[in-house]
């Protein structure tokens, strides 16, 4: 595992950053920015390195990227072809071996109708390491069966409470049976390639023995996709965004088809008033609302709420769980 976190950084630089690979389980994101000092997400923390490459927690005389060394960087993740990546540079974000997901940011090229052709000059990079935790759902995943049967859930959390990591194991899960529910074809629209992590098509993560992952696609787009080619019986998408993805999970649970999904927000009261649909609208397409947030600065389940009285809770005023 820690040679998949070296790979990113050409050969010369990968002594530097030896220490941070050895507490590659313990660290979320790797932010460079050249001529500034690089921050480490570290257990929810942030920490800086020094100039040997140890860490700490004072960014007075920090390491510094500077613009050569994010240049050569980004060459060897793109494997000396940065053209190959165009496509995803475009979006801003290029997906590699292990299920790493490596962020840019520079100066924008457009098209001429004003869409982003590529990105250039690049002094941005954030570097998403990839944690996949087997057993993460554990807890929850007795709640989310009736009878055998699997409730359609949404996910709620703010950001760094590890969302992703439960809708993934929740996934492979579903998808290989558990003792409370037979095994189902899960499709998965993974459109920032953050769930299965693929790297060429392939998940990197293990996402279950009948799951159907489609890499790379809009959301709003590849549930209806999924619909039409692979039959699933769940659709999964991570970080719900925008009315058109809603209609798409709205037609998926029309079809029969059981919905995980994930949004941000604090409480269910954040996402009604985001995208201002009401509490019948949701007791369409979801059984079950499920709360993440911190508590002592552990990331814990909050709420469970289940449809009917329990969504009227989750729309009310939110009791600890």
């Amino acid at each position: 595992m820690e040679q998949s976190i070296l790979q990113l950084f050409p050969s010369k630089y990968r002594i530097f950053w030896q220490r941070t690979a050895q507490a590659q389980e313990h660290i979320q994101e790797i932010r460079l920015r050249a001529g500034r000092p690089a921050v480490l997400h570290r257990d929810g923390k942030e920490v800086f390195l020094t100039e040997q490459g140890e860490f700490t927690y004072s960014y007075r005389g920090a390491y510094c990227a500077g613009e050569k060394e994010l240049e050569e960087m980004l060459e060897h993740i793109c494997h000396y072809s940065p053209y190959a990546f165009e496509e995803e540079l475009r979006r801003g974000f290029v997906t590699v071996a292990g299920g790493h997901r490596v962020g840019v940011a520079g100066q924008a090229v457009l098209e001429g109708n004003g869409t982003v052709r590529t990105l250039k000059h690049i002094s941005y990079l954030n570097i998403r390491i990839a944690h996949e935790k087997k057993g993460a759902a554990d807890k929850v995943l007795p709640q989310m069966y009736r009878d055998g049967t699997l409730k359609s859930t949404l996910i709620i959390s703010p950001p760094g409470c590890g969302k992703t990591t439960l809708l993934r194991d929740l996934i492979r899960q579903i998808s290989d049976g558990n003792a409370y529910g037979k095994g189902m074809d899960v499709g998965v629209v993974d459109e920032r390639s953050e769930l299965a992590g693929s790297f060429l098509g392939r998940p990197q993560n293990d996402m279950g023995m009948r799951t159907d992952v489609l890499d790379g696609c809009p959301k709003d787009i590849g549930m209806l996709m999924l619909l039409r080619s692979m039959s699933p019986q769940v659709i999964a998408i991570d970080e719900l965004g925008s009315d058109d993805e809603l209609r798409a999970l709205e037609r998926a649970a029309a079809c029969g088809c059981r919905i995980l999904a994930t949004v941000h927000g604090e409480n269910m009261r954040d996402v009604e008033c985001r995208f201002g649909w009401e509490q019948a609208l949701w007791e369409r397409m979801f059984d079950l609302l499920l709360v993440l947030g911190r508590e002592n600065g552990d990331c814990v389940v909050k709420g469970i709420y289940e449809r009917g009285e329990g969504f009227a809770e989750a729309f009310g005023r939110l009791h600890d769980f």
